[in-house]
This record gives structure tokens, C-alpha cells and sequence, in this order.
């Protein structure tokens, strides 16, 4: 995956976008609603701190999802190695991925689309 790194305090920010599909919205929030204890532990084990995912639907009459954490670790690449090698984690990414729709401008590799980080104020 290609990911744009902001460091600051070493805290790196990261902000994401993909599509939902409008017949899979129920399912995706029922899903994060009680996601699975063993998925929330690999997300803290690789660092992904202050992590939330928002819903919103555009103009263009498509909703969108918009993912944004702080990565608090030492290597990103190799914490996102590690989750993806996580079996429980790619079951979970089995049931999650088939209601996403990821932007067809996105960059070669990545399933979320990165943002660019213009603003912040603590």
C-alpha cells in the first residue's frame, strides 16, 4: 500500500476514502457496531490509535466512508505487514470489503484512497 506520512510528535495522521454501496449501509454498520475483539486488538497492537470511520453521502448520490487514525508506532509498512498477515483480520476485511467501493482514481495498490492532510489544529 502507498501511504502519504505526516509525522508530528511521532504521530503520524492518516485520513482515507472509499465508496459503500448503498444496499450494503446496514450491513456495514451493524458490522462496526460490534466488531470483533481480536480485530480491535490487532489495531492496537500495530499502533492505529484515535481511529474512527465516517458516513456521508455526496452530491453525486453515492455514500462514502472517510477513515481517519493516528499511527503512534515506529515502521507503518511493516504494522500494516502484520495486520494483513493477521488470519482474523483477513476474515474480518472478507466480510467488510464486498460493501465497500473503492474510488476509481485511486493509486495502484490502495484499497482506501488517501487524502491529503491541508489543515490541522490540536
Amino acid at each position: 500500500m502507498q501511504f502519504k506520512i505526516f509525522m508530528e510528535n511521532n504521530m503520524k495522521r492518516f485520513g482515507w476514502v472509499i465508496g459503500i454501496k448503498e444496499d450494503k449501509l446496514q450491513e456495514y454498520k451493524k458490522l462496526h457496531a460490534n466488531v470483533w475483539p481480536e480485530v480491535l486488538k490487532m489495531i492496537s497492537e500495530c499502533h492505529f490509535t484515535n481511529y474512527s470511520i465516517y458516513l456521508r453521502k455526496l452530491p453525486d448520490g453515492k455514500y462514502y466512508l472517510f477513515s481517519y487514525l493516528e499511527y503512534t508506532g515506529d515502521d507503518f509498512n511493516a504494522d500494516c505487514e502484520k495486520m494483513a498477515a493477521d488470519k482474523t483480520t483477513q476474515k474480518w476485511w472478507d466480510v467488510c470489503m464486498p460493501c465497500q467501493e473503492p474510488l476509481e482514481d485511486r493509486a495502484e495498490g490502495e484499497w482506501w484512497a488517501d487524502m491529503e492532510e491541508v489543515f490541522h489544529c490540536d
